[in-house]
């Protein structure tokens, strides 16, 4: 990784290329503020993606294809997603403007109307996504059957603390998002370090697990929709798009991140490197140590429990003989709710602000108060949030299910437009004579893993439902949840190309504004910045242990 290098800084409009609105001297309220430290922006990412499809969905993935097929699925997942943060980092890192999200890079980079479609399918995916991580809060409470507060009290206290943590300001969000990543973060740790005393019989029974569990019965692989290796691949083939869910918009979210950060240029490239060793720590290794500890045939990982009581990690602890740990992951996996609603509620907000950035979306949603934050663009992310309140006349789980195919659908669409994004740029960084060299950020592994990403999540888009294509597997809702999604992708950009007829298809290399706004952000860094960054990590120099897992964990 390079330096970063200096560059001249405008505040010139982005003229056809892209139309921001310039700040009148009439209006007291300023655009949004980089407030987000580089220890913010990294667990701010994984308290995005750590959530419940983490903690209590990989249990449906096991039970239908087994350990083995389970980690081998994650670990390829990881590595097509660390391809597309890497593309998306070397996009932000070279132009890294306030109110900076996917979307906007299409528009800038592609097309006025691929940015229009991605802007709006962010935010009301992130919306939903709100309403989804507060579902799954709801659900996981009735982990206590006894428990005398009914669902629309729990939903609405969720709701009411994500909305008041995005509405301050953002160092405070950042700060609190950190925390409440952390114990996620730590949660995982424990139960990783649980699986190996499992592993080698360190629990109450003495029972050594090993691999005992991938050998028959029940077996490190399974069939699924049909018999023999057919049936394996249909397996791995459910899980490689059903484990995709864990993982989504979390490049997104490092790019949203960034448009706030304080110094990106150094802090957006720092957040990937540490995220690929996340990934596989908590994902990967994650998905090992379930299948090492937990039985892929127990029934309860389908239909033997409530919330919770479908996690393996649960399963695990139970067959295992530890008392008293289920209540304690439940609330854990009640905050991790709690932390992802916060997280997406922001992506959402964000992209809204984004969107009326460019013109795309009415310029209200661009007006930030004093702390720098777009209050109007809150509130109307927000309201999709209040989607939740179905659980009160509607079983949750089958909310919880509409949710997840909606949410998905997304994700390979945005994946797939990522890559889109990074190869144009790749080829107006060419064109226009702008050497890799001369770019903040690269990557070795790139071009070439977004090349195999774009055409594995574009099969994964097209495969999300294809068990609805074996006999005596259609269902008409089945079909429209998983994959409603395209058309109305293409709808609403189809509308805008309609409407905005002017515009080309795609821009043409030499047409792509590289300059514009080309802001070097170490100026907009603020000193008291730097000395409270050097504070946090002056306070560990005594011990030199410690400085280095403090580095190791990149809160340097």
């Amino acid at each position: 990784m390079q330096e970063p290098k200096q560059s001249i800084i405008t505040d010139q409009a982005m003229g056809d290329t892209i139309e921001e609105p310039s700040p009148s001297p009439s209006l007291s309220v300023p655009g949004t503020k980089r407030g987000i430290k580089s220890r913010h922006a990294q667990m701010l990412v994984l308290g995005g993606t750590i959530g419940t499809g983490l903690f209590v969905g990989t249990g449906q993935a096991l039970a239908t294809s087994g350990p083995a097929l389970l980690f081998s699925a994650y670990l390829a997942i990881c590595i097509l997603v660390y391809g597309i943060v890497t593309a998306l980092t070397e996009i932000g890192a070279y132009l890294p403007v306030p109110g900076m999200s996917v979307a906007y890079y299409a528009h800038r980079l592609v097309s006025p109307s691929l940015g229009f479609a991605l802007g709006w399918l962010y935010w009301y995916t992130w919306g939903i996504s709100v309403a989804y991580e507060v579902t799954a809060a709801a659900v996981v409470v009735e982990y206590w059957p006894r428990s005398p507060v009914p669902t629309a009290a729990w939903i609405t206290l969720a709701l009411a603390v994500i909305v008041a943590l995005n509405l301050c300001p953002v160092r405070v969000y950042g700060e609190s998002e950190f925390w409440f990543a952390s114990l996620k973060v730590f949660a995982i740790v424990g139960l990783l370090v649980l699986s190996v005393v499992l592993f080698f019989g360190g629990g109450p029974d003495h029972t050594r697990l090993g691999f005992s569990y991938w050998r028959d019965p029940p077996g490190a692989t399974k069939e699924y929709l049909v018999g023999g290796a057919g049936g394996r691949f249909c397996a791995f083939l459910f899980t490689l798009v059903y484990s995709c869910f864990s993982f989504n918009f979390s490049p997104e979210l490092v790019i949203i991140a960034a448009g706030e950060m304080t110094d990106p240029r150094r802090s957006l490239p720092k957040a990937a490197l540490h995220f690929v060793w996340r990934l596989i720590l908590f994902y990967a290794l994650g998905a090992l140590a379930i299948g090492v500890i937990c039985r892929s045939d127990e029934p309860a990982l389908t239909d033997g429990g409530k919330g919770v009581a479908a996690s393996p990690w649960v399963i695990a602890i139970e067959n295992a003989g530890v008392h008293g740990l289920d209540s304690v992951i439940n609330a854990v996996v009640i905050t991790s709710a709690w932390s992802s609603g916060n997280s997406v509620l922001y992506m959402s907000s964000r992209s809204l602000y984004s969107l009326a950035v460019v013109g795309s979306a009415p310029r209200i949603f661009a007006r930030c108060n004093t702390h720098g934050v777009p209050v109007y663009a809150v509130i109307a992310s927000s309201l999709l949030a209040l989607l939740a309140y179905l659980n009160v006349g509607t079983v949750s789980g089958i909310v919880f299910n509409w949710f997840v195919s909606i949410i998905n659908t997304a994700a390979f669409i945005s994946w797939t437009c990522c890559c889109l994004v990074y190869f144009r740029f790749r080829k107006a960084c060419s064109v226009q004579g702008i050497d890799r060299s001369d770019l903040p950020y690269t990557s070795v592994l790139q071009p070439w893993l977004s090349w195999i990403a774009v055409v594995a999540f574009a099969l994964f888009g097209l495969l999300n439902g294809f068990s609805v294509f074996f006999p005596g597997k259609f269902t008409v809702s089945d079909f429209l949840t998983a994959y409603i999604g395209i058309p109305v992708f293409l709808l609403i950009y189809s509308c805008h190309r309609i409407w905005a007829k002017q515009d080309p298809w795609i821009r043409t290399p030499e047409s792509v504004d590289l300059q514009t706004r080309f802001t070097d952000v170490i100026v907009d860094r603020h000193p008291e910045d730097a000395i409270l960054d050097s504070s946090d990590f002056s306070r560990h120099k005594a011990n030199k242990y410690v400085k280095k897992i403090y580095m190791i964990w990149g809160w340097e």
